[in-house]
């Protein structure tokens, strides 16, 4: 896996939806999405209340989260971040992708167009949600490939179960990785998601690869 950090001396694309999502060109990311049935519409929707009115008394935008002093921001994934991962790791919903045939094909989405479009790194797949670690080729969208991996892998298995409707959850998390600690940080949480939602082996599917290097015009803080 090539790991290549955010820039601070580089522009930022910053497209707003339920979440904002950055943009730099050929960066490392996190990627989190869920099965549309793992959170209830009106828990999200609560939680989402409860983050715009912290948001504003603190004078933040999702876009501006980066001007939180480091309390803000530790506070901050404590009431969302921490509690709607947390929520995930308790498997509400159907969790169908403890099924191994059908995280099968997850993995098959996830692989197509690795070493071509992009660089996959560690990632989990768990019952209700995946952790991706993936490094984007100059001129790839990050919005785009998480699209992609979730088309093409909801296509299938909703086929295999004689489905129809939304499979995944439409928006994702994503977020480029700052610095080589954190890029070890991210790697030991995706290690360590299956035995936090005391999963058997046959629950979940881990990959990490031998290898990866770091490439860097301009060191990124270490933070």
């Amino acid at each position: 896996m090539n790991f290549v950090p955010f820039d601070p001396n580089e522009r930022v694309e910053i497209t707003q939806g339920q979440l904002p999502h950055w943009q730099q060109r050929g960066r490392t990311y996190f990627i989190t999405w869920r099965t549309a049935d793992s959170i209830p519409v009106e828990l999200w929707r609560q939680w989402q209340a409860e983050r715009e009115a912290w948001l504003h008394h603190h004078q933040v935008t999702l876009a501006t989260l980066d001007t939180l002093t480091s309390d803000q921001r530790r506070e901050y994934h404590e009431h969302f971040s921490h509690r709607w991962q947390d929520h995930l790791d308790d498997c509400h919903g159907e969790c169908l992708l403890r099924r191994e045939d059908l995280r099968a094909h997850v993995e098959a989405a996830l692989r197509h167009f690795d070493g071509k479009r992009y660089d996959l790194g560690d990632f989990v797949l768990m019952p209700n949600h995946v952790h991706v670690l993936v490094t984007l080729h100059d001129g790839e969208d990050v919005l785009k490939t998480c699209f992609s991996w979730k088309r093409f892998s909801a296509g299938v298995i909703q086929s295999l179960l004689g489905r129809h409707g939304e499979f995944w959850q439409p928006e994702s998390f994503d977020h480029i990785i700052r610095s080589e600690a954190s890029l070890r940080r991210v790697q030991l949480y995706i290690e360590e998601n299956p035995a936090k939602a005391r999963l058997q082996s046959a629950e979940y599917t881990w990959h990490r690869p031998e290898s990866w290097r770091i490439f860097s015009k301009n060191p990124a803080p270490q933070f």
